[in-house]
This record gives C-alpha cells, sequence and structure tokens, in this order.
C-alpha cells in the first residue's frame, strides 16, 4: 500500500505513533466541529498515550488491509495536520467496497484542501486496492460535507435509517457511493 503521496500543495501520509501529539493538537483544536459528527468518546480521547495507541492500531489494521487513514498537511507547514481522510470496512472480492471519512481543520475550510485530497486518495484507493465501490454516509444536516462528496462524485443513494450511532444515539445518514467506473 502506498503511504505517501503529493498534491500540488498538500502532502498526504499514513503516519506512525510519533506523531501522536500533532493528532492530539489536530483533535483538541477541533473538538467542537467534529463532536456533533461523531460516537461519543472514551475519557481518555484527548490525551496523548490514547492517540499513540489508536495511531499503532489504526497501523496494523492497514497492514492487513482492514482500513486505511491518511493525514493532511500542507506542503507549506509539513509538521501540522489539517485533515485526515479514512476508509474502513475494507471488503474484497465480492463486495469490492469500503466506506469513506474525512474531517478538515476548521481554519482550513473552504480553500479547497479537501476536495484536493480527496480526489487524490480515492484515485489511491481504487488503483491499490483494486475495489469497486467507496460508501459515504453522512448525517442530514451536514450540508457542507454533502457539497463536498457530490463535487467529488459520489451520488446520493438514498437513507440509511437510525444507521450508525453518534452521541450516544441511533442516528440517520444519508448514503453516497462512488464507483470505479464513474
Amino acid at each position: 500500500m502506498l503511504t505517501y503521496c503529493e498534491t500540488d500543495r498538500l502532502i498526504l501520509q499514513i503516519i506512525h505513533t510519533g506523531y501522536a501529539q500533532e493528532v492530539l493538537d489536530f483533535y483538541i483544536n477541533n473538538k467542537d466541529i467534529f463532536e456533533p459528527y461523531e460516537p461519543a468518546r472514551p475519557d481518555k480521547f484527548y490525551t496523548k498515550a490514547y492517540q499513540k495507541a489508536l495511531l499503532a492500531c489504526e497501523y496494523t489494521a492497514m497492514t492487513k488491509m482492514q482500513s486505511v487513514r491518511f493525514w493532511v498537511f500542507k506542503k507549506e507547514d509539513p509538521d501540522k495536520i489539517i485533515g485526515t481522510i479514512s476508509f474502513s470496512n475494507i471488503q474484497p472480492y465480492i463486495y469490492s467496497s469500503c466506506s469513506i471519512g474525512y474531517k478538515f481543520d476548521k481554519n482550513h475550510h473552504n480553500q479547497g484542501y479537501a476536495f484536493e485530497a480527496l480526489v487524490k486518495i480515492i484515485e489511491i484507493i481504487f488503483t491499490e486496492c483494486k475495489l469497486h465501490r467507496i460508501n459515504a454516509y453522512i448525517m442530514p444536516d451536514n450540508i457542507p460535507s454533502q457539497r463536498l462528496i457530490r463535487k467529488v462524485g459520489f451520488t446520493f443513494e438514498g437513507i440509511a435509517r437510525k444507521s450508525i450511532y453518534i452521541q450516544d444515539r441511533w442516528q440517520d445518514h444519508e448514503q453516497y457511493s462512488l464507483l470505479n467506473d464513474d
């Protein structure tokens, strides 16, 4: 699996446990915009030790091709994380699919970074993993994410009723897909 690539403005890479502090800073700085769309966090989530352990688990999952997370950095500031794009539930063979998730630092919204990173990483996942389909699940009130995923080329398929447990309750999500031949 390719673990590093670049776009015109960005560095996209799978990182190691040495980045635990940078990951922690990214989550703390964006806690207010991330938490409404994510599961309730464990007590120690906002600690360097937890992030280090999570990075180690993610690396192991990547080696087994169960999931892959790329972290996004600007070339002009290669030490600060501005986003992350993950592919989970990677299923080969007859399903040949996965789910995508992404989040970007609130100070880097509406500058084209998410679009630029998503286009490149999706190309890599389709090529490297030889997948047929990528699914995206977005909460109905997350309009910016819906706009972004459509701009990337995903197609709305419908509502997945009470499909994901977010903030201690089952919540509906809009389901989108992108096929390798779209």
